[in-house]
């Protein structure tokens, strides 16, 4: 008993001392988090959103007033519609072309292609999106770019990209595409590599063509990371901002204006933070109340279990 007892408490001090060092390992990413992440958030949620603040002058409580002025505002209307149309172009598109590609490099790729291939889609989404941006700029250029000088050999006219209503909005995702497709394509060629080659062998004996292997076995046991880039992705598209900032400044007028870059103007340029704040948090909600609907609906055609 004695030594049962003996062996208990030096488990314990033992236990205790591993979870002491563990949180200490942590303590600079937590200390981060709460500073920079979590303080900010619950501030802004449960203070700053509802007062008058320019940083200069002290904050001034105003109730529901700076909600109220975002839905009397004429621009709010035109900012959440873009938003939704970045959501409803990129999302779709980021999914299936980095499948799409994954696929092609996983099996139809050998070798040092595969390596060459798996490094050229994915390099883009490491490089800072600051300085492709200059490069396209130069690319979507009217007169001088490189895109229409190739559309005129072709035969069709000069594309105005960047400084028209119609073709800003086109050109940001065809930039976005190629700059963060690399992510998707990495986290599929992962899931694709972690699928057991049992399955595909038995789909072969039971005469399965690629068609059929692809929708009975890959997309199935894919499913936890699609849903996974779907969600992220989702996230990410409605938080827009380096793309229309850095091609377009929101131009031309508000034609890819969106709510983060919005929050932005509201918040550095305006100085309205209190405003600003008022935003973010009906952004929150909104990602907020669609991510928990995707996750609802993810038990309907997700499979955690194939093993």
């Amino acid at each position: 008993m004695t030594n049962n007892k003996n062996l208990k408490l030096k488990y314990t001090k033992n236990n205790v001392k591993d979870t002491i060092s563990a949180y200490l390992f942590l303590s600079p990413a937590i200390i981060t988090f709460v500073l920079f992440v979590a303080g900010p958030v619950v501030l802004t949620v449960c203070y700053l959103c509802f007062t008058k603040y320019n940083i200069i002058t002290p904050t001034e409580f105003v109730g529901l007033d700076n909600f109220i002025k975002l839905f009397d505002y004429p621009v709010t209307g035109t900012i959440f519609k873009n938003t939704l149309k970045y959501v409803v172009v990129l999302v779709p598109l980021h999914v299936i072309i980095g499948l799409l590609l994954a696929i092609g490099v996983s099996k139809e790729v050998s070798g040092r292609l595969k390596y060459f291939f798996r490094t050229a889609i994915y390099f883009p989404s490491v490089v800072t999106t600051a300085s492709v941006a200059i490069a396209w700029t130069y690319l979507y250029n009217k007169d001088f770019g490189v895109i229409n000088y190739f559309l005129n050999r072709l035969g069709a006219d000069s594309i105005p990209w960047l400084i028209s209503t119609k073709w800003s909005i086109p050109a940001i995702a065809i930039f976005s595409i190629w700059k963060f497709v690399g992510t998707p394509f990495l986290y599929y060629l992962i899931g694709i590599q972690n699928i057991p080659d049992s399955f595909y062998e038995a789909a072969t004996i039971d005469g399965a063509n690629k068609l059929q292997t692809f929708f009975k076995i890959t997309i199935p046991l894919l499913s936890p990371t699609i849903f996974f880039v779907i969600t992220t992705t989702f996230i990410g598209a409605m938080q827009i901002f380096e793309e229309p900032f850095l091609l377009t400044n929101g131009g031309p007028g508000d034609s890819s204006r969106t709510i983060a870059l919005f929050i932005y103007e509201k918040a550095f340029k305006s100085y309205q933070m209190g405003y600003a704040s008022a935003i973010a948090v009906i952004l929150f909600i909104i990602i907020l109340l669609l991510t928990l609907i995707q996750f609802s609906l993810q038990k309907k055609w997700v499979n955690y279990d194939y093993e």
